[in-house]
């Protein structure tokens, strides 16, 4: 077939071939190699996840089973001398701990990170951001020791009591989730468009109605998604805890008298603890296990809810 092509057009492929080469066997083998090595990777991990589930499980179904489920879960006294498994105390006070940190966190995380968003100039930026980061890295045990050493008397004098107990653990895991929560929400207020605060502000609205009648809204999702990735931290958190909360196996009866939660009672009870009393630990783990699993699905739910269009 003859050339259609006029004198002045453009070659649609390029007349010298003599450049191009075909992709190395060599090339080949490494993808492949390196495509294993991930899927390794992953396998790793979900393998890892399954066989700690396993264990767990394994070693802690037998509370349930000679107990009971229930009388596990509601159970009002933890005596494990005495042959008393119940966790309901240890689990209210986890819960207790976690929301008084929520309360106290998450207006001063979420204010920071507005301030990062949508006020701080640059240069106040480069300075708070990597502040607040720097927060996520310092030990536990270091917070722990603040707390124990600094805050514990304070609250000794506002409660008059000896300082130990929720007030003291919401403080100091308040200032722990801070990072998580900032970090997130800052995220989610820069993944909303310009073109949406140029609107606001088009239509006379000052910087304050456009933070909290546009913004804030538009992103709360993301928000909630910060806040829900906040309480798994502050739930899960045991040395911090340990040390200020006071390792009382009771109900909460104020915030300035000692309670224990799941976490801070396993780290306690363990290096003692043998036959149907470690079987009740392991079955504390569990609990918290579903607990993670649970917050994680309510984020990856709400992760769903927020990339899908309105």
């Amino acid at each position: 077939m003859a050339d259609e092509r006029r004198p002045g057009d453009m070659p649609l492929v390029s007349d010298d071939v003599s450049g191009l080469k075909l992709v190395s066997r060599s090339t080949y083998v490494k993808e492949a190699a390196l495509k294993n090595l991930f899927l390794l990777c992953a396998f790793v991990a979900v393998a890892g996840v399954g066989l700690i589930f396993v264990f767990v499980g394994y070693r802690g179904w037998p509370i349930f089973s000679e107990v009971g489920l229930w009388k596990f879960l509601l159970g009002t006294e933890w005596l494990p001398t005495s042959g008393l498994f119940g966790i309901l105390p240890l689990f209210v006070g986890s819960i207790v701990v976690t929301l008084g940190a929520l309360l106290l966190g998450t207006p001063l995380a979420v204010g920071a990170a507005v301030f990062l968003s949508e006020i701080a100039p640059p240069k106040v930026r480069a300075i708070v951001r990597p502040a607040i980061e720097l927060l996520a890295g310092v030990p536990s045990v270091v917070y722990g020791f603040f707390g124990l050493l600094i805050l514990r008397p304070i609250v000794a004098q506002l409660t008059g009591g000896l300082g130990f107990g929720p007030l003291t653990a919401w403080i100091i895991l308040a200032i722990m989730i801070v990072p998580t929560i900032a970090t997130l929400t800052e995220d989610a207020l820069r993944s909303i468009p310009d073109g949406v605060r140029e609107a606001s502000y088009a239509m006379g609205a000052t910087t304050w109605q456009t933070i909290s009648r546009v913004l804030l809204p538009a992103a709360k999702i993301g928000i909630v998604d910060a806040v829900v990735l906040g309480m798994g931290r502050a739930i899960g958190e045991t040395m911090a805890v340990l040390m200020v909360v006071g390792n009382a196996p009771g109900f909460f009866r104020g915030a300035g008298a000692p309670i224990s939660t799941l976490t801070s009672q396993i780290v306690m009870d363990m290096p003692y603890a043998s036959g149907m009393h470690r079987t009740a630990l392991f079955g504390m783990a569990i609990i918290l296990f579903l607990i993670s699993m649970g917050l994680v699905f309510t984020v990856r739910v709400l992760s769903r809810m927020r990339e899908e269009p309105s």
